[in-house]
């Protein structure tokens, strides 16, 4: 009878090996894995998320604000520069009428020599460029009478006066020019900036615009809450007495408060300094101008003002700092909060100084 068996080599050849049974295993469950990751995932789109767009943004109106300072320090410069250039053209002015009114102090004369039949000196002196030489050619100083003398003296002051009026104009206009080239730089730095930042908020849902503005609505009425705690704990301690140096300083602080506290609501407005819109140095220089003192308008020279305070020293007043490249200034009122113009967009408010990162402390005077 004929066997039905396959042969032994025939069932060797089909049956899997151990190892052929674990790879079969491990690339299964590799598989199961990846289609499991694969429906978790959320499809990607290429739209970056609420937070993304956020930390972008800030760090846009943070590198907005260098260049807003950048553009104050140019504004000033060429504010101060036209001066110059005004006052330095008013100067060649009145020396060219100056050198005028010598000039024909000379030319009476030489009319008068003309008139007399003598030979005009004084007129071939008014034509030639050089009176020294011409002087030292001839001898007509010694033909000339002491008056005409002071005349021709007189002239060549003001010749050279007029001359050197108007290299200085010159100079003062070309310094213009450039500080006027500087600040339109700047000025399409910070429009750039600002371009840039609202085209990335403008691919926010309302939805996620909501929610980003109730985020920021939440922040500043707890920094409200917490500022208004700190002003009547600076009451109680003004009313309950100290030093004469504590109470001048108190009432200094009392007035640069009293005038920030008057400009919450207010826009911020990247170049203002008052009195419908600020930008952050604009909205300090003005608070201690209430108070009495003059500061300089931008962060990079107000810091130098006064006597840095270390940050757990700093009192109601104080100008606070921040970013490595003190970009941001704001006025401390207490208990980790300050007044300051934050950004485009927004209003002068109160705000936790904790939501940049610290730089330094000055309290002027």
């Amino acid at each position: 009878m004929a066997s039905h068996r396959k042969p032994r080599s025939r069932i060797l050849k089909s049956a899997p090996t151990k190892r052929g049974v674990l790879g079969v295993t491990t690339a299964a469950l590799a598989s199961v894995s990846l289609l499991s990751q694969s429906a978790q995932a959320a499809p990607d789109d290429g739209k970056p998320s609420v937070s993304e767009v956020k930390k972008k943004v800030d760090e846009l109106y943070q590198k907005a604000e260098v260049s807003t300072q950048r553009y104050n320090a140019a504004k000033e410069k060429t504010e101060a520069q036209r001066k110059k250039a005004d006052r330095s053209l008013d100067e060649a002015a009145e020396s060219t009428a100056k050198l005028n009114d010598a000039r024909r102090t000379l030319g009476n004369y030489a009319t008068a020599q003309y008139r007399s039949g003598g030979m005009s000196q004084t007129a071939t002196l008014l034509l030639t460029e050089d009176p020294q030489q011409f002087f030292q050619q001839t001898h007509v100083l010694d033909r000339m009478s002491g008056r005409q003398k002071e005349a021709v003296a007189d002239f060549e002051k003001q010749q050279q006066a007029a001359k050197d009026k108007r290299e200085a104009a010159t100079e003062e206009l070309g310094s213009l020019t450039a500080s006027q080239k500087a600040l339109k730089k700047n000025k399409q730095e910070v429009q750039d900036k600002l371009s840039e930042a609202r085209k990335l908020l403008s691919k926010l849902t309302a939805e996620e615009k909501a929610r980003l503005a109730k985020i920021e609505r939440q922040k500043q009425e707890a920094a409200r809450r917490a500022a208004e705690r700190a002003e009547e704990a600076r009451r109680e301690a003004e009313q309950g007495g100290g030093s004469q140096s504590d109470g001048s300083q108190a009432t200094q602080a009392g007035k640069v408060l009293a005038y920030a506290k008057a400009q919450l609501g207010k826009p911020y407005v990247w170049g203002a300094t008052g009195p419908s819109s600020f930008d952050c140095s604009g909205l300090t220089q003005g608070a201690w101008k209430a108070a009495g003192i003059s500061l300089p308008r931008t962060t990079w020279d107000q810091v130098k003002v006064g006597t840095k305070v270390a940050k757990s020293e700093m009192k109601a007043g104080d100008l606070i700092f921040f970013y490595d490249d003190i970009s941001h200034v704001g006025i401390y009122v207490g208990d980790g909060q300050m007044i300051h113009a934050p950004k485009p967009g927004t209003n002068v408010r109160y705000e936790s100084t904790g939501n940049m990162p610290f730089h330094s402390a000055v309290r002027p005077g």
